[in-house]
């Protein structure tokens, strides 16, 4: 066939009005077409409307090769860029001396009949498709029970934690799909890690079963095939004992690397174990100088508030306790590191990450990092000797912005002030760093350790009297109600899907 268009009937049962007709004497453009002349946009041999009307030509031969059907099983020629059939539309035909060949192959693959357009000259016809719906989306893939069973028994294999709000996720859309809609009564306000779940359930709405069903079914293939993919290889001169870090000692340097980026750093229980172990090491092997760093685009997001998702009551006393030692215990080895401690700050820093920066003996960050300490946000109070380093480093009034106000400092803002001890561009932040900690790592070191002895050594009384009441008055906040509220609030805004 020599040309296929759209027309404007095509998408409508009533006849062509007059101005789509291109034979001899029809209007093209408000002008009347004089008999044997070519209408604008058509070319000899082929009669057609013309662009002013707004029908798109697409060109053919008898030599072309018939459409093949696209995904919604019509050629693309008889549909067009940017148009989708109906159930009652036709498609308008110019047709040459080669179209009944043309739609005997046609008619083998499409469900249409051949009729000539009333109001139309005979040489175009319309083609008609049964009524049915076409859909162009990928369909969706369905999932079995069997499936279902399978994803819970895969999220049993996880080797690492995915998270609060990954894990409150894979709650709600596992009592919605087992249980449908939550009709559940809303726990107490007390009782913050349960109401934390039912708010998660209840967000999920009117869900149905089966889409919450393939939904936790997906989630849970994307959390396997996250971890399958992770390389596991441990770089050279690391110490493949850890799970939270990544240990090296390299050109005299021990470097920590926190590791745990698809959580943004965020310590744990075992990265809190673990920090202590990697201090006690580094402090006792060959290296000259100890650097901290975070691995990702966060240095550290803070204490993991998976931490706190204990059962209420005399169980809730128990993890208080038991947090206020282990916390003390952590600052503790910091107070205590007799080698000179390097911050490596790549990103942003929250909470513990930062309050414990007094401690180290230097700073450096990149220009993106940020310093956040939100402890009245979370009803909590300051950690890590911050009460008494930030006073002293920066100000008291610089000091309670930070503490008290939850201020958020700048890179810039934290050099100012004391805190940062030189800030990098973020481009050249690694190599500038590095080429200054290898050359420092060159330097004799008993004199280094015996230098930071004479200077750190006089406050590591204050120091361990600071760090005691600071997580004695800790354990009390983490008991109160102000502060399970305030962490309640945070585990809802989370919980949001």
């Amino acid at each position: 066939m020599d040309r296929l268009l759209l027309s404007p009937c095509a998408f409508s049962s009533a006849p062509p009005p007059s101005h789509t007709r291109s034979g001899p004497g029809s209007p093209v453009n408000g002008a009347a077409q004089r008999p044997g002349e070519q209408s604008p946009g058509t070319s000899p041999g082929c009669r057609g409307s013309s662009p002013g009307a707004g029908l798109p030509l697409l060109p053919s031969c008898a030599a072309d090769p018939p459409p093949s059907p696209c995904a919604n099983g019509f050629p693309p020629a008889l549909i067009g860029p940017g148009r989708t059939a109906s159930p009652s539309a036709g498609v308008a035909v110019a047709m040459s001396s080669c179209a009944g060949a043309a739609f005997k192959v046609l008619s083998v693959t499409l469900p249409f009949s051949l009729r000539p357009l009333c109001g139309v000259s005979s040489a175009v016809y319309g083609l008609h498709f049964p009524a049915f719906q076409i859909h162009t989306t990928k369909p969706t893939m369905q999932f079995s029970q069997e499936d279902f069973e399978k994803a819970k028994d895969q999220l049993k294999l996880l080797k690492e934690d995915p998270g609060n709000e990954v894990k409150l996720k894979l709650y709600a859309l596992f009592k919605q799909a087992t249980q449908g809609p939550c009709n559940s009564p809303k726990p107490g306000v007390l009782d913050f890690v349960n109401k934390t779940k039912w708010d998660a359930w209840k967000s999920l709405g009117t869900l149905p079963q089966e889409s919450a069903r393939q939904k936790y079914i997906e989630l849970v293939s994307s959390l396997i095939s996250a971890e399958a993919s992770e390389v596991k290889d441990s770089p050279p001169g690391s110490q493949p004992s850890y799970e939270t870090l990544q240990v090296t000692t390299k050109d005299n340097i021990t470097t920590i690397m926190l590791n745990r980026p698809k959580m943004k750093n965020a310590i744990n229980v075992k990265m809190y174990n673990e920090i202590i172990a990697a201090l006690e090491g580094a402090a006792k092997d060959d290296s000259t100088i100890t650097v901290l760093t975070g691995n990702g685009d966060y240095y550290c997001s803070g204490n993991d508030l998976n931490n706190f998702a204990n059962p209420s009551g005399s169980g809730l006393e128990e993890a208080a306790k038991n947090g206020a030692v282990l916390l003390k215990e952590f600052v503790k080895h910091f107070i205590d590191f007799p080698k000179p401690l390097f911050a490596v700050v790549n990103g942003p820093a929250v909470g513990i990450s930062v309050t414990v920066l007094g401690l180290f003996d230097i700073v450096y960050a990149t220009d993106r990092a940020t310093f956040h300490t939100p402890f009245s946000n979370l009803g909590q109070t300051p950690e890590g000797c911050s009460s008494y380093t930030f006073p002293k480093i920066m100000g008291l009034a610089k000091a309670n912005e930070l503490l008290l106000f939850n201020k958020k400092l700048t890179a810039a803002e934290a050099c100012l002030q004391g805190l940062v001890t030189e800030v990098f561009p973020d481009n050249i932040f690694q190599k500038e760093v590095w080429t200054r900690l290898k050359a420092y790592a060159s330097l004799p070191r008993n004199s280094l350790a015996l230098s930071k002895q004479l200077i750190r050594g006089m406050e590591k009384k204050t120091l361990y009297e600071v760090n005691s009441q600071e997580c004695e008055r800790l354990k009390e906040r983490w008991l109160s109600d102000e502060c399970m509220n305030a962490i309640m609030n945070f585990f809802q805004k989370k919980s949001k899907l």
